[in-house]
């Protein structure tokens, strides 16, 4: 039964892998719901192990932006001091609560349902939006796209992020790009990518490594989920050119507002 888990745990990476490569669409509303749905792992466990598989995938995605010279680290920056404290003040409020307690695990469930349901609902505004983003700009007009419609409002979406993320692991992607989309209209939508992708390294390895310091990180699971991950998410980036990208993104929308609803159906009947 062990072995058929472990199997089943590399699948699901190489699967999550895949579609990350595809689509973009951050792992943390994929694998989340599938720890949960299909392994039964308790919302804790789930959340904890699938925030540091973000922070290892994510970051090798960073790398490669940042060669591209595609991230603007002042933007991260100024999301990051919203999302980090925030996120250390969530840990901390779990720490002293106890995260496998059950009101705790009903508010994880609750929250993680909400998220699914806001991140179906940006992907399709991202489908139809991104459509009309601008895909570059000269030096001068992007110096003035990074300016944001108001100065304090990067830094309140940090925070909200860095709240949700550290209950959910869900937030640090397709929400994201929808907002920063809306926060940095002018911005080219491969630089938006680039900032999301960038900002939510430290965060969720600074909440993961919080669950993890609580026990809430299932470590060989998590291995089992990286040696599926990384070979998945290489050849979805090699077969990205030829997938049928709007079809693949409706379906997952679909999936993660049945997941989301299936949540949120389920806590109202507790």
């Amino acid at each position: 039964m062990a072995d058929m888990n472990e199997l089943g745990f590399t699948f699901a990476g190489l699967m999550v892998g895949l579609i990350v490569g595809l689509t973009g669409v951050g792992g943390g509303s994929l694998m989340t719901p599938i720890l949960i749905f299909f392994f039964d792992i308790k919302p804790y466990l789930a959340v904890g192990t699938d925030l540091l598989f973000a922070a290892f995938t994510k970051g090798a995605g960073t790398l490669n932006m940042a060669r591209q010279r595609l991230v603007h680290w002042r933007i991260v920056a100024t999301l990051c001091a919203g999302s980090l404290p925030a996120a250390a003040l969530t840990l901390a409020l779990l720490q002293h609560m106890g995260p496998a307690e059950e009101r705790v695990q009903h508010i994880m469930k609750s929250t993680l349902g909400l998220a699914l349901l806001l991140t179906s609902a940006a992907m399709l505004y991202k489908a139809i939006k991104g459509k009309t983003a601008p895909t570059a700009l000269p030096g001068a007009e992007l110096e003035v796209a990074t300016r944001p419609r108001h100065g304090a409002l990067p830094v309140l979406f940090g925070a909200v992020i860095g709240v949700l993320v550290t209950l959910t692991s869900v937030g640090a992607g397709a929400i994201g790009v929808s907002v920063l989309m809306i926060l940095y209209p002018r911005l080219p939508i491969a630089r938006i990518v680039a900032i999301d992708i960038a900002y939510a390294v430290p965060l969720t390895l600074l909440a993961g490594l919080g669950h993890a310091s609580m026990g809430s990180v299932h470590w060989s699971m998590l291995g089992y989920l990286l040696a599926g991950s990384l070979p998945g998410i290489w050849i979805g980036s090699m077969l990205v050119h030829r997938a049928p990208d709007r079809l693949i993104r409706s379906f997952l929308s679909l999936l993660l507002a049945w997941a989301g609803s299936k949540l949120e159906i389920g806590r109202a009947h507790v």
